[in-house]
């Protein structure tokens, strides 16, 4: 049950929406136990944001829910395919971006929880 929300300084196309969709549908498989079946994406695109008193360089904030424990090997190698795809993608570079891990215990769908 993950969930990668970005929130991103710049506009973006629906072509890069799609291949960042893509390929974090692919990068999801590092965290033991998740797959791209599950997998909820969102895009926040021409979001104010300021990095060290700045938003003259693209920003991207990417959020990412994960239903279950924290697996810290996962995360830091989540983390350097997120920054690797929105470096690609939209040229924002590595030290631009954060990227919060967010494990959740609870987590509902089709009317109940898991």
């Amino acid at each position: 049950m993950p969930f990668i929300n970005s929130k991103i300084s710049t506009k973006i196309t629906k072509e890069q929406e799609v291949k960042i969709k893509e390929e974090l549908g692919k990068a999801i498989s590092i965290i033991p136990g998740k797959s791209e079946s599950w997998l909820m994406v969102g895009f926040e695109p021409e979001t104010s944001l300021y990095f060290k008193g700045d938003n003259s360089q693209p920003l991207a904030f990417v959020d990412v829910s994960i239903f279950g424990g924290e697996n810290k090997a996962a995360f830091d190698k989540m983390t350097a395919e997120i920054c690797r795809i929105f470096g690609d993608v939209l040229g924002i570079a590595a030290d631009h971006i954060y990227v919060k891990y967010q494990p959740i215990a609870n987590w509902g769908w089709n009317g109940s929880n898991f």
